[in-house]
């Protein structure tokens, strides 16, 4: 039995392209950063994971970025998400990922879900009437329903013009002209808000670059209806009274905010520490919680960081709970060999050495199998661990349902590639945190239909 909370009505629209490149995330945050200025209340969503442009988003918006995922956050989450920002907020803007039909389920399939409007984001750059094939293509092959379209990187006004003609019955919302500055990129994407410098400056110069063509209060309104189980505010206990120290700095930055928003709501404390700032766990840590992040970018001040890597490895020994992430198991090895060759200690906890790489070494959608269910989220990076520690298990690729990352456990530690979202499943993430599992459960966690459950991503 579930109870029905009100409907909330937002303006709301899907940004999308036919591939990645185009500008979605420079069009995202312009449009954002437009809005706010004009007194709009915003909320940004990102299709699928990420967290580098969420940073960005965040930033631009003034408010944290969630995932919207039909298969890792879930359909019913997904719609909790946006039911709750439309009561908020004036205008949703949801960034997808890729090009509109990518993956399984896609950008496409997410605007379908929930009746979004697309907006299509072209890079004009090196078309003119072409920009209207293009459209119309992306329109009627789902088909998809779309509100209009962003040129990005026009030359000038007679360049704007001859796309607005070449799009027929799509409107030209807005452009975008060429930029001398852009966001920097790095090998994992965008370089964190945090490393940009004037970042607020080039939102507000992209914002006022920006030519919006007609007012979003012309968008249509849109009902978001959620359902909320009548137990979703009974949550668990099984963290509380204990404290979870968070590594938290620019090595270690790759967490989703609802991450934090599940430890807290299973009771537990947090605190955050810095081992670029050469931080020894807090001494009222009962578990560590090491995220992905570029440790690779500052191998060096970890290598230095002496009382941090010695007190992990006091941790490891006395048998506090450990997850580490991607990045926080690369800190964790004997060694981590950086792009330029050069070898690095690192906190020697696991046997074996990270070596960065040109190729990307992992990607896409994956569930993690536990005794409490699996947890959902996905890998993405371009090292890999030597070693010849024997792995406990392995991740499963959404596509394909076939072995994914390595997953090593000794003691009370557990470290993979594999990044989770932990309100997949919080009570396995529980467990891996040192809960009591003899203490009764009343969190729930989503389910999905099947027929998002059966769809294979494409990594």
């Amino acid at each position: 039995m579930s109870l029905t909370r009100p409907a909330s009505t937002c303006r709301a629209v899907l940004i999308s392209a036919i591939a990645s490149g185009q500008g979605k995330t420079t069009v995202t945050a312009a449009l954002a950063r437009r809005l706010v200025r004009e007194g709009k209340r915003v909320r940004v969503f990102k299709t699928g994971p990420d967290f580098l442009d969420p940073m960005l988003l965040a930033r631009a918006s003034g408010a944290p970025v969630h995932p919207l995922d039909l298969w890792m956050v879930g359909v019913e989450a997904s719609r909790q998400r946006l039911a709750d920002a439309a009561r908020d907020a004036d205008v949703i803007l949801v960034e997808g990922v890729m090009g509109l039909y990518d993956g399984k389920p896609s950008s496409a399939d997410l605007a379908r879900a929930f009746g979004l409007p697309v907006l299509l984001v072209v890079d004009a750059s090196a078309m003119a009437q072409t920009v209207g094939a293009v459209v119309c293509g992306l329109r009627d092959y789902g088909p998809c329903k779309v509100l209009g379209v962003i040129a990005n990187r026009v030359a000038s006004s007679g360049h704007a013009t001859m796309v607005a003609e070449s799009l027929r019955d799509v409107a030209l919302v807005a452009t975008l002209p060429r930029q001398t500055a852009s966001l920097p990129e790095r090998h994992l994407g965008l370089v964190q808000a945090d490393e940009v410098a004037d970042l607020d400056a080039l939102l507000d110069t992209l914002a006022d670059a920006l030519v919006l063509r007609d007012g979003v209060d012309n968008w249509p309104l849109l009902q978001f209806d959620a359902a909320e189980d009548r137990h979703s505010n009974q949550h668990s206990a099984l963290l509380t009274g204990k404290t979870i120290a968070i590594a938290r700095d620019a090595a270690f930055a790759f967490v989703y905010p609802a991450n934090i928003d599940c430890l807290h709501a299973l009771g537990a404390d947090i605190v955050f520490f810095s081992p670029l700032a050469d931080d020894a766990i807090p001494a009222n840590a009962d578990a560590v919680y090491l995220p992905g992040g570029y440790p690779e970018l500052h191998a060096e001040t970890l290598a230095d960081a002496h009382a941090w890597r010695a007190s992990i490895r006091e941790a490891d020994a006395a048998g506090m709970p450990i997850l580490a992430e991607c990045g926080g198991m690369m800190a964790l090895a004997d060694m981590l060999v950086d792009a330029q060759g050069v070898s690095w200690p690192m906190a020697g906890v696991l046997t074996g050495t990270v070596r960065m790489q040109t190729k990307l070494a992992g990607l896409g959608m994956q569930s993690l199998p536990t005794a409490h269910g699996h947890v959902r989220g996905h890998t993405f990076h371009y090292s890999r661990f030597d070693t010849s520690l024997v792995p406990h298990a392995h991740t499963t690729r959404q596509r394909d349902g076939s072995a994914g990352e390595a997953v090593y456990l000794r003691g009370a530690l557990h470290a993979s590639y594999f990044h989770a979202y932990f309100p997949s499943q919080p009570h396995a993430i529980a467990a891996l945190l040192g809960a009591d599992l003899t203490m009764p459960m009343t969190m729930t966690t989503h389910a999905m239909p099947d027929a998002i459950t059966n769809h294979k991503a494409n990594p």
